[in-house]
């Protein structure tokens, strides 16, 4: 297939083969991508993106020989120099391991049953170098998971010393993040304007080192700063 020199280049990782096929033409035929390859197992799926250099994975979870949340850890976890922005896209509702990928590196999440514009708006933001968190999915994915992401009791969580960093409208910011809201919703919720959300969500982001708002996500939870069901914004 011909493509500019400019396009985005993907990575399809899907052992399905209506899915993948689905996934392939609805990309192929962006002016703006190019699907330089296919594969149908996780240890194909770190090697063609370890010789393929893709912009973006496109990553299933469920796949035989090398589950998706062991490709994206090796991909795109901590020990990877050059991390691989992977995009998860999963039957939520059958996969109890979306937590694993998200501490793993993903940089996003999309349920399989997306309408296409929302799967090639996703590929685009991630290629972006921008987390994609669709809100839907965030809230599932914390109320199957917020036991496992919420710290025990008694000592305080070295994540909550962290956010001492943190303003209070960072603080506002960072919860409105971990519960899923979008900038734009968080704008209307906070009566802010897009781009001031934006300046404060790279802020955040830059004070607790984090790659991306999938990170910040985790690190609230973590922190005990979201999920405790009391509303807290400190």
């Amino acid at each position: 297939m011909s493509a500019s020199a400019t396009a985005l280049r993907v990575l399809i990782c899907e052992d399905q083969a209506l899915v993948r096929a689905g996934f392939v033409t609805i990309l192929s035929a962006q002016p703006d991508m190019e699907v330089v390859g296919e594969v149908t197992d996780g240890r194909a799926a770190v090697r063609s993106a370890e010789e393929l250099k893709p912009d973006v994975i496109v990553m299933d979870i469920r796949m035989p020989l090398l589950d998706g949340i062991e490709a994206t850890r090796h991909l795109a976890g901590p020990a990877s120099r050059s991390p691989a922005r992977i995009l998860i896209v999963t039957n939520f509702n059958v996969d109890a391991y979306v937590y694993e990928a998200l501490r793993a590196g993903a940089s996003g999440f999309l349920l399989k049953d997306a309408a296409p514009p929302e799967l090639i708006n996703a590929v685009r933001t991630v290629a972006r170098g921008e987390a994609l968190l669709a809100p839907a999915v965030t809230r599932a994915l914390i109320g199957r998971h917020a036991e496992r992401l919420r710290p025990a009791a008694a000592p305080v969580p070295p994540e909550r010393e962290r956010l001492k960093a943190l303003t209070r409208r960072e603080h506002e910011v960072l919860l409105l993040i971990s519960e899923g809201l979008s900038n734009a919703e968080i704008a209307t919720t906070l009566v802010l304007s897009p781009e001031t959300v934006k300046t404060y969500v790279s802020r955040i982001l830059t004070k607790l080192d984090l790659r991306d708002r999938v990170q910040a996500v985790v690190l609230a939870y973590r922190a005990g700063l979201a999920g405790s069901g009391n509303g807290e914004r400190a």
